[in-house]
């Protein structure tokens, strides 16, 4: 029956809740997006690409490698692996343990070598090579620096034994120190926080020089350069002489970025399946080291070996 002039007309009323939730949940993905940096992220891999060209010819440049070994299980380690540096007097690598504290020796195609119980030591989580026969371990939960000698017969080390440097900054837990890098002409040592808040410290004046020569001991920062490091933590570090550059690990972004020496994001190497030819994604990478020949060795937490060579520019 028509209506007739007098009787109301409803019109359906659009109801707010859905445009209420459709909100909320742009807004928690633009959150979450954020949480990751992949904005920042997807700018700079823009950027990567805009300027290879560039700044290839000036860096390791981290695309250009591809995996050689990949996912090869360290027999003898069931868990805790971490942490990585190369020797290049032995012609090897050393890693660490932290539930049954040990430093590896491996071979560069990631065999154990030898073991050396480390005694002393709370939470092992990374070793650098500084000089013939000395090394420093990082002590996370203490956040304690650990000064070792190794030689041919060293079997056992004491952390009471070495010089030590405990740093109390930005305590929290088990966010400690994750990673270590030693750049020797500048004999400094770089100290990566792993999180809450993530920072890249850079010691002067610790280990003590062999040469007798005193040091004065510098403690540095550089906020501006931890903005830049668009990733989720921290696991490992490691510096080149050749280029004066930076490699940071992320286990959590898996991704690998190379900083230039002002702190500058310059390249990456992601950790992801199908990228540098690898089959799997990397789980939880913890340390990374390379060799005076360019090659790229990780170790992931348990007990898994990677390494990645750099091919040709023709290539």
């Amino acid at each position: 029956m028509p209506l007739s002039p007098s009787t109301p007309h409803r019109t359906r009323g659009t109801h707010p809740l859905p445009w209420l939730l459709a909100g909320l949940l742009a807004l928690g993905l633009l959150a979450f997006a954020q949480h990751l940096r992949l904005f920042e992220r997807g700018w700079f891999f823009v950027r990567e690409w805009q300027h290879a060209g560039e700044w290839r010819a000036h860096a390791l440049w981290l695309p250009d490698y591809r995996v050689s070994i990949e996912a090869r299980p360290i027999a003898g380690v069931a868990d805790d692996l971490s942490g990585l540096t190369f020797d290049p007097q032995r012609r090897s690598l050393f890693a660490v343990t932290n539930a049954n504290p040990e430093l590896l020796e491996l071979s560069l195609d990631g065999r154990i070598l030898r073991r050396i119980a480390l005694h002393g030591f709370r939470d092992p989580e990374a070793i650098e090579y500084i000089a013939p026969g000395l090394y420093v371990v990082s002590d996370e939960r203490d956040q304690r620096l650990i000064a070792v000698r190794l030689d041919d017969t060293t079997t056992r080390v004491d952390a009471g034994d070495g010089e030590q440097l405990a740093l109390g900054m930005g305590r929290n837990g088990n966010k400690g120190f994750e990673g270590l890098a030693y750049d020797a002409a500048g004999r400094r040592l770089f100290v990566a926080k792993e999180r809450d808040p993530m920072s890249i410290y850079e010691i002067r004046g610790f280990p003590q020089a062999d040469d007798g020569q005193p040091l004065v001991m510098q403690v540095l920062d550089d906020p501006a350069r931890d903005a830049r490091l668009f990733v989720r933590d921290l696991s490992s570090l490691h510096f080149d002489a050749a280029s004066g550059h930076l490699l940071a690990l992320s286990d959590e972004s898996r991704l690998v970025l190379e900083l230039d020496g002002a702190g500058r994001p310059v390249s990456s190497l992601s950790l992801v399946a199908g990228r540098h030819g690898l089959e799997r994604t990397i789980p939880q990478a913890e340390g990374i080291a390379m060799d005076d020949s360019g090659n790229l060795y990780l170790v992931s937490e348990p007990n898994l070996f990677y390494v990645f060579g750099k091919r040709p520019k023709d290539e």
